[in-house]
């Protein structure tokens, strides 16, 4: 949204359109609107002028209010607009409610109620002048009849009333009753309510009676009172638009449910009373005592916001689960009304129930079950991520800024959010924890959390200042009382289900008072022993029971050590343990040999078996947990189980794993059938072929690299040979464990199992044999991993299609590969040293940087984002969004604790490392910041702006420490020295600055460069400084004498950025001409060329260890290269620099290419291999064409020439000089007698053997991107960035034709082959036809993808395009019926590409997914081969066969 900025004058500035994220505090004015122009409108305010309107009043009005409430902007309707584009008025209705919602204050400016004219009518009456006289008028005022002002008065927190004199009348609280009577709204809506508590009938009734200028305005000023967004079309009149309000209400109404359904992760309602059975039910008497607790009163009753938060801890088996339980039904008795109640029970037992991110979610769908019109907080970011809004590993920053949201909604009723056993949230607690202190500042809100007596909980909890803290232990004798109790309900149960006499009943509850040491859980695991014993027996058994929890287990495992099924229950209960996760019942026959004649699908049978561990175990939904987590803890401890069975355990879970996997995993083990069915709609069928094996896919590494490292193993080693049983599994089953991998959902842990075993087998020297195998299968899962991940059976596709001809993988699965589809070219030998690529911004990376420990990787984007990466796994872990624009750059600090970022917005943003949370926001600069840098200390964070200052800021306090003037220009990079000592600064000045940090002096400004410095780097011992240029140099500077060292060479465009190696000995540059360099810093010598980036390279970073290298690129990836490697791979007869364009021979023997490297290739497209390279132009080649006579080949540069070549002799027959710019467009006549070049403004027609000009034709008014001869080459046409078609006579030169109707640049052009019919296609998306005679445009195709160049079939039926075939309407010209084709995208015929060109497609379905060094920057397709050119200047093809998949 735009603002009105008050100035210090009382005049206004239009500002920018701030992102929702960086609103800044705001009033609204609300008011009817004035007749005959007289409101000051977008144009007025940019323009400077209307203060002569009769509106301006108004605006000036409500900037004054504003400024008298401390406010410094405002918005107003009338000029905050641009009603002249149709798509900012849609999106300003659409977010109308919103903005009134979210202002400080709505003034509600009342234009007929004038104070002095109810004055003198009251006078000429007679009546008395009464405080309160202008009721009446404000009664009558036409704001209550107005359709926009129902929101209006609705949406803002506070809304106040003002007459025409600008004399306050009141605000709504304070004229409630006049308003309800007024309007008939119910006061509770008035007091803001959630309106999604009010029925659709109820709002529409609210509305019934008002009125608005155009019609659709009732209906459009009624989206924000339900909550809806949809597109805004005046003319469309009443009734259509209304109808589309229903259609969306009762959409909304659907996704809400699906909003909802999403979220669950769990019912906590449905867990407590699970909890409450499983416990023995809850006894109100043995929780009734903390209701009289000092401690809990103090927090409950508590009005003040002195207690927000109450702490109840104690050791395990105190009680402190049914505690809570009782205290929740109390809270809900007595608070139903007045507050929300919501709770979560955590168990690390259970991974849907153990982790931070579920307990919010579980907060949340309490919350929203209770207070419907909280959901909109989720809406708006679960319409974009679906699903996995909550599943990704964004999932914490998305969840937690969504419950901060919540918890901030002024309609919030007061809140209670109780969370019990927080000690077992196994995942996410330190954040967690932070949450919980941090939104306990919040007033309206009270937080309950039990746990276990432990330090790391405490220390967290210290930090919040309003808390009470009760401790179990320091109440022990009301919790005796409670336990006392407890046991009377206990025994009474077993005395009646078993049936005991007195002396029984009496002699167990006396054992049970003496022996229970106030500890619930021992004594329900003794009544749950008790009920297997014999009536007869039980008194003589009673002393078999040790007091305290842990003689009680050891008296269990002597129980089943005992037993005829010891060895069985053993096994168990070590595998229990032992497991990463819990595990199914289906899993653990599986797992223990012993189980192995159990069938999977007796779940009976085997609960039985369960049930025979004594008590350590419980099953719930077919899931094997321990009962308590001190029944783990006791057997992890315990000489019984452990450790003499731990290595043992984690050999037999590993064997059995590779077993269950090598005899159930297959080929499409879900039936998919589909090569590119996306994951995302994979449900898990039923019965599930992974059942058995699901566990062990995840898991089989770590138990093997746990049992083979262990001294156990040293004694019994098994063969790691070619024969061995891990050589097998990766020969036999790898792609099959892939595609498993995927349909779990763990591709990443895949990716980490295989470096965790490539590692463990390097250390071993038996092992040698496997290495090589090891070493490609961890390749193949780096570098296919984001296409696996995205449709599991890429894994036979893709992978195998684009591994390099030499992978292992690939010549073990050589079977597996598509036998319709032949890749030409482009494939290497081996694999290259870019490890993986990284996918997931929207924009341009701009920046990356290591962690210090190299775990890890940041990125920054023009998308406004920065993303924090595994470096091990590629798994993006945090998202973290708050810049309202660009962020240029990312740094972490030097304790890897902290990231910085800095922004476009002109600020610097400290974040937190492993939450994501913005720390601080550093506001300062006066222009954008381009780069930001922590000293090696993390105290100091420096940060380089368009100011043309660099900033020293203190990390803790947030503090403007220094700032650094004397650059002429823009400052776009700054580093610090390895001591933190000196600073430098790199600008658009051509200097590099060197400051002393302590004192601010410049001490030294070095000269050189002859453009604008991009980068700064210090060597990691401060000796050398390097910088780049936009001069297509670095220079290699000493730092103590300042003298140039080095001049490095080799870039052919302006180098973006340096970065040093840590041992000081590498540099790394990236350039805008899509290539990292690595140079030797001694001899200046560049030691590798580092190709795949299909656009400029704008940041480098070397991992800590030197091992590897990342780069940012504009083509909206991240690479990590290995330079670690030596290896020189043999260099492909690829271009050097983007492809711009490629074209068939009309017979499909040749593919020509045009590249920015200033040459043209010629491939033969049976083999491959590239025949010429046509060299001469002297600069970028744009465009290429084939004559039809096969002879000739043209192109057009950027050198404003055209050359013709000879096909078969590679000569250069002619260079066609004219132009005065840059030749975009070539193309030969069907006869093959002229050539058409286009060209800024102008088309010129060539004689193709002599090379006279022909013609000039003129009428364009700006650069002409495509050129088509009719058939019978009697005319031509051009199309042209300035939007339009121009159809010309091909003999005189005459326009005949202009063709209007694309809203963007046309880039390509073609007649249909009877010369009656023109296609052209747009940047706007859209291909149009036309009637070549009468220019009218028969249809419109929205194709949701840009097309470069197109043709006609020889039917006329179909359009060939680089991206497939479409079919369009049939019809001859003579049929002049307009025809609009609109959808999600074209549907191809046969063979092509998806609109985001990641994918191979049949008839538009996706076949095979491009890695992104593959996808084109330029394609063509010619009958069943596709041509490919890329960013990174390679060439390939790719043809099929009759057999598809």
């Amino acid at each position: 949204m735009r603002l009105l900025e008050i100035l210090a004058n009382g005049d206004f500035r239009l500002t920018g359109k701030f992102l929702d994220n960086a609103i800044p505090r705001y009033a609204i004015l609300s008011h009817k609107w004035e007749g005959d122009g007289q409101e000051v409108t977008f144009e007025d305010m940019v323009e400077g002028s209307g203060q002569g309107k009769a509106g301006y009043e108004k605006i000036k009005f409500c900037g004054e209010q504003a400024a008298s409430d401390g406010l410094k902007y405002v918005w107003v309707d009338s000029c905050c607009i641009k009603k002249s584009s149709d798509a900012e008025l849609s999106e300003s209705i659409n977010s109308m409610f919103r903005w009134y919602h979210r202002a400080q204050n709505c003034y509600v400016y009342l234009s007929d109620v004038c104070l002095s004219d109810v004055r003198t009518l009251m006078r000429k009456r007679g009546d008395d002048i009464r405080p309160n006289s202008w009721e009446q008028a404000f009664r009558n005022s036409q704001w209550f009849t107005r359709g926009w002002t129902l929101q209006e008065l609705l949406a803002p927190r506070s809304v106040e009333f003002f007459s025409r004199e600008g004399k306050r009348l009141g605000d709504k609280q304070s004229l409630e009753q006049h308003i309800h009577q007024i309007t008939e709204i119910p006061i509770s809506a008035l007091r803001g309510s959630a309106l999604s508590q009010f029925s659709t009938e109820q709002k529409l009734d609210w509305a019934k009676y008002r009125q608005t200028t155009y019609e659709e305005d009732w209906v459009y000023s009624l989206l924000g009172i339900f909550g809806i967004s949809m597109p805004v079309i005046y003319g469309e009149g009443k009734a259509n638009a209304f109808r589309r309000l229903k259609q969306e209400i009762d959409y909304a109404s659907s996704k809400d449910k699906e909003c909802l359904q999403h979220l669950r992760v769990t019912d906590p309602r449905h867990d407590k009373i699970r909890i409450e059975e499983t416990k023995g039910g809850l006894i109100a008497e043995s929780y009734h005592w903390i209701l009289e607790n000092y401690d809990f009163k103090r927090w409950r009753d508590d009005q003040q916001n002195f207690n927000h938060l109450l702490w109840i801890k104690g050791d395990p088996g105190k009680g402190k689960t049914m505690l809570l339980c009782g205290i929740i039904d109390e809270l809900r008795k007595s608070t139903a009304e007045t507050h929300l109640l919501s709770f979560f029970f955590c168990q690390e037992t259970d991974p849907r129930i153990n982790n931070a991110i579920a307990v919010l979610r579980g907060l949340l769908y309490l919350l929203i079950n209770q207070q419907p019109s909280l959901v909109l907080h989720i809406q708006k970011y679960h319409e974009l991520a679906g699903k996995t809004l909550f599943e990704d590993t964004n999932a914490w920053v998305a969840v937690s800024d969504i419950f901060t949201d919540v918890l901030q909604d002024p309609r919030l009723k007061s809140t209670y959010l109780i969370i019990d056993a927080l000690d077992e949230c196994k995942i996410g607690l330190p954040k967690l924890l932070d949450f919980i202190q941090k939104s306990s500042v919040f007033p309206h809100v009270k937080w309950l959390i039990s746990s276990r007596n432990w330090p790391h909980i405490e220390e967290r909890l210290d930090k919040v200042e309003s808390k009470v803290r009760l401790c179990l232990e320091l109440n022990a004798e009301s919790v005796s009382v409670a336990v006392n109790t407890f046991i009377r309900y206990k025994v009474c149960q077993l005395a009646q289900e078993k049936n005991y006499n007195n002396k029984t009943r009496d002699a167990v509850l006396d054992y049970l008072l003496l022996n229970a040491n106030d500890t619930f859980l021992w004594v329900a695991l003794v009544c749950q022993n008790l009920e297997n014993i014999p009536r007869g027996r039980t008194q003589a058994r009673l002393g078999s029971f040790p007091p305290g929890l842990d003689s009680l287990y050891r008296r269990m495992m002597k129980q089943i050590s005992e037993s005829e099924d010891s060895e069985l229950c053993k096994r168990i209960l070590a595998t229990i343990a032992i497991v990463y996760e819990p595990i199914t019942l289906t899993e653990l026959t599986s797992l223990v040999g012993m189980l192995e004649e159990e069938s999977s699908d007796d779940l009976e049978s085997l609960q039985e078996i369960i049930s025979l561990c004594g008590s350590f175990l419980t099953v719930r939904k077919d899931t094997i947990y321990f009962v308590h987590q001190s029944a783990k803890d006791y057997l992890f401890a315990s000489t019984e189980i452990f450790p003499s069975w731990k290595e043992q355990t984690h050999y037999e879970i590993f064997s059995r794993s590779l077993r269950v996997m090598s005899e159930t995993l297959r080929r499409d083990i879900y039936s998919l059938h589909a090569l590119g069915y996306p994951i995302e709609q994979v449900n898990q069928p039923n019965p599930d072929p992974l059942a058995a094996s699901r566990y062990s896919c995840i898991y089989w590494v770590d138990h093997f690299c746990s049992w083979s490292t262990s001294s156990y193993a040293a004694n019994h080693r098994i063969s790691l040979q070619a024969t061995d049983s891990v050589d097998v599994f990766l020969r036999k089953k790898y792609l099959c464990w892939l595609e498993a991998l995927s349909l779990c959902r763990s591709m990443s842990k895949g990716l980490l199992s295989m470096a965790k075993l490539e590692a463990l087998i390097q250390a071993r020297a038996d092992a040698s044999a496997l290495i090589e195998l090891v070493h490609d299968a961890r390749r193949f899962i780096m570098y296919h991993k984001q296409a696996i991940e995205i449709s599991p059976l890429q894994v036979y596709a893709s992978a195998l299609l684009f591994s390099p001809a030499g992978s292992l993988i690939r010549r073990i699965y050589k079977e597996e590969e598509p036998k319709w589809i032949m890749i030409k070219g482009g494939i290497e030998d081996q694999w290259s040293i870019c490890l993986q690529t990284l996918e997931g911004h929207s924009d341009s990376v701009t920046s990356v940087a290591f962690s210090h420990d190299s775990a890890q990787l940041a990125s920054a984007s023009y998308d406004g984002t920065v993303k924090v990466w595994d470096a091990s796994s590629s798994e993006c872990l945090q998202t973290l969004r708050c810049h309202s624009n660009w962020v240029h750059s990312v740094a972490f600090s030097h304790d890897s604790v902290r990231i910085a970022s800095a922004s476009d917005d002109s600020t610097i943003m400290v974040w937190d490392t492993s939450s994501g949370e913005c720390l601080q926001t550093l506001e300062g600069h006066s222009g954008g910041v381009n780069s930001v840098a922590f000293s090696h200390d993390s105290a100091q964070l420096a940060s380089a702006s368009d100011d043309h200052t660099v900033k020293v800021w203190d990390v803790s306090s947030s503090k403007c420490l220094q700032t650094l003037k004397g650059h002429s220009g823009r400052v776009n990079s700054v580093a610090f020295s390895h001591d933190s000592a000196q600073l430098a600064s790199a600008s658009d000045d051509h200097t590099v600055k060197v400051w002393d940090v302590s004192s601010s002096k410049c001490l030294q400004t070095l000269k050189g460069h002859s453009d604008w410095v991009r980068s700064v780097a210090f060597s990691h011992n401060s000796a050398q400084l390097a910088s780049a240029s936009s001069d297509y140099t670095i220079i290699v500077w000493d730092t103590s004498s300042s003298k140039c060292l080095q001049t490095l060479k080799g870039h052919s465009h302006l180098v973006f950025s340096v970065a040093f190696s840590h041992d000081s000995a590498r540099l790394a540059s990236a350039s805008y001409d899509h290539k990292v360099k690595v140079w030797d810093i001694i001899s200046g010598e560049c030691l590798q060329t580092l190709k795949g980036h299909s656009n400029c390279v704008i940041s480098v970073a070397f991992s800590h260890d030197s091992a590897r290298l990342a780069s940012a690129s504009r083509d909206h990836t991240i690479k990590v290269w290995d330079t670690s490697s030596s290896k020189c791979l043999p260099m492909l007869k690829d271009h050097s620099n983007m492809v711009n364009s490629v074209a068939f021979s009309h017979d499909s023997a040749w593919l020509a290419s045009a590249s920015s490297d200033y040459t043209v290739k010629v491939w033969d497209t049976s083999s491959g291999k590239c025949l010429q390279t046509l060299k001469g132009h002297s600069g970028k080649v744009t465009s290429i064409a084939f004559s039809h006579d096969w002879a000739w080949l043209a192109s057009a540069s950027e050198d404003s020439t055209v050359k013709v070549w000879d096909i078969s002799s590679g000569k250069c027959l002619q260079t066609l000089r004219g132009h005065s710019d840059s030749v975009y467009a070539v193309a030969f006549s069907y006869d093959s007698a002229q050539l058409a070049s286009a060209s800024y403004k102008i088309v010129k027609v060539w004689d193709a053997s002599s090379g006279e000009c022909l013609q000039t034709l003129k009428g364009h008014s700006y650069y002409v991107f495509s050129v088509a001869f009719s058939y019978d080459s009697a005319q031509l046409a051009s199309a042209s960035g300035d939007v339009t078609v121009n159809i010309w006579d091909a003999s005189n030169g005459k326009c005949l034709q202009t063709l209007k109707g694309h809203i963007d640049w046309v880039l390509a052009v073609a007649f249909s082959y009877d010369s009656a019919r023109l296609a052209s296609a747009s940047f706007d998306n859209t291909v149009k036809v036309w009637d070549a005679s009468s220019g009218e445009c028969l249809q419109t195709l929205d194709i949701r993808s840009l097309f470069f160049n197109i043709s006609f079939d020889t039917t006329d039926s179909y359009l060939h395009t680089g991206m497939g075939i479409i079919a369009i309407n049939a019809s001859s010209a003579l049929d002049k019926t307009p025809h609009v084709t609109k959808s999600q995208g074209p549907r191809y015929q046969g063979w092509g590409l998806s609109s985001d060109r990641a994918w191979i497609t049949y008839n538009s379905e996706n076949l095979v997914r491009l890695p992104p060094e593959y996808r084109p920057s330029y394609s063509a397709v010619s009958g069943r081969t596709v041509g490919i050119g890329t960013g990174s200047g390679k060439v390939w093809m790719f043809s099929f066969n009759d057999e598809v998949c």
